[in-house]
Order: C-alpha cells, then structure tokens, then sequence
C-alpha cells in the first residue's frame, strides 16, 4: 500500500492542515430574481479570501458554511454561510494559524489540542473540489425561470435544444445566461 499523504520533505514548517479557499466575487447578485449587483456580500468584501471547511451540514440552497475576516472588523476570524455562486478563484492552501483553526473547527474545537483540525480536508479531496469549481458552467434561466439542473459552458451557445425544443440565448452579462423560447427578432437590413 502506497502513503498518499505529503512526504516530510513536501509537508511546510508549521502546517496545520490543507484547506479549500476561494475570494468573494467582485460583483454579486441579489434580491428578487437576482437583479441588484453588488460589490461583495453584506459580510464580506469582493476578494476577500474565504477558508470553506468540508462539508459537515447542508445549509441548502447552494449555500457553504465558510470562515474569514468580516468587513466590519478585519483583524477576527467569523463563520458565516455564503452562497457558492458568490464564491470564485476555488484553490487549496496550508493552515498555519491556530486561530484559523478554532474558527474552522467551530463548536468541534478541542481547546486540549488548538492546533489540530477536526475535520480536515485532504490536499487531493479539496483540489477536486477546487477543480470542479472553477470549470466554467454557469447555470440557466429560460423565460425568467431558474433552471438549476441545466448548465452551459461560458460562453454560452447561441442556441440550446432542451427537452426536443430549441431555445435562444436572449441575455448573457452579470445576472447570468438568459435563454428564451422566442427566436431572435430578425434584423432589417435596407437594399
């Protein structure tokens, strides 16, 4: 059986653990069907790196349970759920800091061992994840309708067929990929 783990020589002085981090998108969606942009979250602002912890509860609704330091006071560490799509850049860095690691741990905290984490991440298990975030696949509307199950590649195709019906790329910028059942009005060209 071969040791999947980092060797002594590839593992850095003083680390804690390997987790998956990305930056909070410059531009954000919300409110009613996702039309107020924004810059950053109400927490967080655009760029700031968030730790995400594995998975231990769905908060649901593509919302992740992640760790950072607040907009408001940036020296302390705070928990928060965000919205993934509010999340970019996915990569994997070490944990060197015991206070980071008290925030990731949250109520699982050993105060007898502050500088292990509960539930770590393993580098290739959050490189994964790392990797199927960044794919660029952007979800859908088609006529004002989210369509969370459906995904195209960025940039999206003019023309979709979905379910033996033909759509049309109506809008593509910021709030998303628009698809409408109606074609494209033709444009007028003079002789």
């Amino acid at each position: 059986m071969t040791d999947t783990g980092p060797t002594e020589e590839e593992t850095p002085d003083g680390l804690l653990g390997w987790c998956l981090v990305a930056n909070v998108a410059r531009e954000t969606a919300h409110g009613e069907s996702d039309l107020d942009i924004q810059h950053g979250t109400k927490h967080f602002r655009a760029g700031t790196l968030l730790w995400i912890p594995p998975v231990r509860w769905d908060p649901g609704d593509g919302r992740w349970p992640a760790v950072g330091r607040h907009r408001g006071n940036g020296r302390r560490y705070v928990n928060m759920v965000v919205r993934a799509d509010h999340l970019e850049n996915f990569r994997v860095k070490g944990v060197y800091s015991e206070a980071l690691v008290r925030s990731l741990n949250g109520y699982d905290h050993d105060p007898a061992a502050p500088r292990t984490l509960q539930n770590p991440w393993t580098r290739e298990r959050a490189q994964d994840w790392a990797d199927g975030r960044n794919q660029l696949r952007e979800g859908i509307r088609i006529d004002g309708q989210r369509h969370p199950r459906i995904f195209v590649p960025n940039p999206p195709p003019a023309e979709l067929q979905v379910g033996g019906e033909i759509l049309h790329l109506a809008h593509y910028g910021t709030m998303g990929v628009h698809y409408s059942r109606m074609p494209p009005p033709v444009e007028w060209v003079p002789e």
